[in-house]
């Protein structure tokens, strides 16, 4: 059978997977709806935080950033996987003791005020909608290479499966959804790196594989391959990168930081029966999480010497058909500037002539090293579970934040239990259709838009939650000259120098020589400092408050 038959196939049997998970997990109530009941078991919990957790960015993305970029991307590695790991260690079993629904529902409790509950929903929403336009770019990217439909279509199909889990079950169906989809996107992502490390080595185990000799008999170690490659080519060597190192250590924390602020991983903790099941899903959902992260380098590494290899000094006529796939998509294109017939893919600008999306690497890779048509396949529907996971965990945090912390708490304090749960659909399903508009209209900044939301998170929540957990004496006042401060600080620099906004600017003029996917840093820091000013110069929390501190931090349940 041809890929496209194959990825039918197996695309249309998860699809189908969901929808029945969705019937069979139909949410009756609010807390079915926002936290799954609270009596999700812990492995099942960290499945689905796993599968949360790995968006489009961490199975599409992150190894085509690493294969680009090389000791350069090592940042995504190591600050996503910190991030998950002060997060599950330093924040989620004292969030899960509080015992509410939302972060916007512990910024209003804990700091006493509907200000800083609404403060906490525009951050939400900020950080949720700049995330979710990343995770549509992915829905979009599969869907037109291997569905060969048009883009918006294929956006459409997805947001219709992800409209009725996510509206129907709520987290409960997104849940058990989620675990269906880690099963997927693991086994997608595992199977064509196990099949191409034997190629190219000769060892089934990737991580093995990525620091071993190659099968070629030369005796050349793979990693001095690809450095004499890129060297060749006239790139900076694989295995060193070109960043100061304060930069690299910008980004990496900011990514931490930001991982851990992030809304849609953190509800997840307040899906158990309690704060030591809290504790156990977040070693399962790390272990799980794991395999993936420390797979991409050698993925990374697989598929930057095969692509050289294949298409560096070939001729465009008698290029390899995977070449001409993508082409038909605009993610990899040639121009031949020496009008030689020849593909020349080297540093300089002005004579490289291929452009190719860092996005295809992990799409594109079984297709360069021709694995099997279904290995093809599953690569594409691994994709999409990683995309719609992600989609559905920041639609329900949108939805959420919207008829629980601004219509329950808020406007319609009285609201019975069955209108709440009215008001959660509808704004899912409002949600949905504005996630929609950005997977057919993305914005052109869309691709760095999901490292920045990273940073907004780092800016706005982290020294939120982090103060009010460990510091008795943060009030309010602090909180929100923090919260707005930090997001907006961060807003200015994204635009000045991501968008152009503000007069602009080019590297030579980033404060600190930071570039803007480390800024978050710096805003957090300010956070810090603002909140921390501020809150000595008004009265400490109430007792009532102050007590309830005392009690989330005491050891046991």
């Amino acid at each position: 059978m041809d890929i496209q038959i194959w990825t039918y196939l197996i695309v249309g049997v998860s699809f189908a997977l969901y929808i029945g998970i969705a019937i069979w997990s139909k949410a009756g109530s609010t807390d079915e709806f926002y936290v799954a009941g609270g009596h999700v078991p812990p492995l099942a919990n960290g499945m689905a935080t796993a599968a949360d957790w790995m968006s489009a960015a961490s199975f599409i993305s992150m190894a085509g950033l690493v294969s680009f970029m090389g000791f350069d991307g090592a940042v995504y590695l190591m600050g996503w996987t910190g991030g998950y790991v002060l997060l599950a260690l330093m924040l989620a079993p004292y969030l899960r003791k509080f015992g509410k629904f939302t972060v916007p529902d512990f910024i209003g409790d804990r700091y006493y005020s509907d200000v800083a509950r609404t403060v906490g929903v525009v951050c939400a929403l900020i950080v949720s909608f700049t995330y979710v336009a990343g995770q549509m770019r992915g829905v979009g990217v599969v869907f037109a290479r291997f569905l060969e439909v048009p883009i918006n279509t294929g956006v459409i199909i997805g947001m219709v499966i992800v409209f009725f889990y996510a509206v129907l079950g709520g987290m409960k169906g997104i849940t058990y959804t989620q675990v269906a989809q880690y099963c997927i996107l693991i086994f997608a992502y595992m199977v064509p790196a196990i099949f191409i490390s034997i190629q190219l080595t000769g060892e089934w185990v990737p991580q093995i594989g990525f620091g071993s000799q190659l099968v070629d008999g030369s005796g050349t170690y793979l990693l001095d391959k690809l450095d004499g490659l890129h060297r060749e080519l006239g790139f900076a060597a694989y295995t060193t990168g070109s960043k100061s190192t304060l930069d690299l250590f910008a980004i990496t924390f900011a990514l931490m930081v930001g991982t851990a602020g992030l809304p849609h991983v953190i509800v997840r903790f307040f899906t158990v029966p309690s704060m030591k099941d809290a504790r156990i899903s977040a070693g399962y959902a790390l272990i799980l999480i794991a395999i993936l992260y420390t797979t991409a380098p050698a993925i990374a590494a697989f598929a930057r010497t095969n692509l050289i290899e294949t298409v560096s000094n070939a001729e465009y006529d008698h290029v390899t058909q995977w070449f001409k796939n993508w082409e038909s998509t605009g993610l990899i294109s040639f121009e031949d500037k020496n009008e030689n017939g020849t593909i020349q893919y080297v540093a300089d600008p002005a004579k490289n002539e291929l452009k190719i999306d860092r996005d295809i690497i992990v799409l594109a890779n079984p297709e360069i090293a021709k694995l099997p048509n279904w290995v093809i396949a599953l690569v594409a529907a691994g994709g999409l579970a990683a995309a719609l996971s992600t989609a559905a965990g920041l639609l329900l945090v949108i939805s959420t934040s919207v008829s629980h912390d601004l219509i329950k708490k808020q406007i319609k304090p009285n609201i019975s239990d069955k209108g709440e749960l009215m008001w959660a659909r509808i704004a899912a399903g409002a949600a949905v259709i504005v996630a929609g508009y950005f997977g057919i209209n993305p914005p052109g900044f869309v691709a760095a838009t999901v490292a920045l939301a990273f940073g907004l998170a780092a800016a706005s929540f982290f020294p939120a939650i982090v103060l009010g957990i460990f510091d008795k004496r943060m009030n309010k006042e602090g909180a929100v000259a923090g919260m707005v401060i930090g997001t907006l600080l961060m807003l200015f620099y994204m635009v000045k120098y991501k968008l152009q906004g503000f007069g602009g600017g080019g590297e030579d003029d980033w404060w600190f020589g930071i570039s803007p996917e480390g800024f978050g840093t710096i805003a957090m820091l300010v956070n810090f400092v603002i909140s921390i000013f501020i809150s000595r110069i008004y009265p400490a929390p109430p007792s009532d408050v102050q007590a309830m501190i005392d009690r989330i931090r005491e050891p046991g349940e």
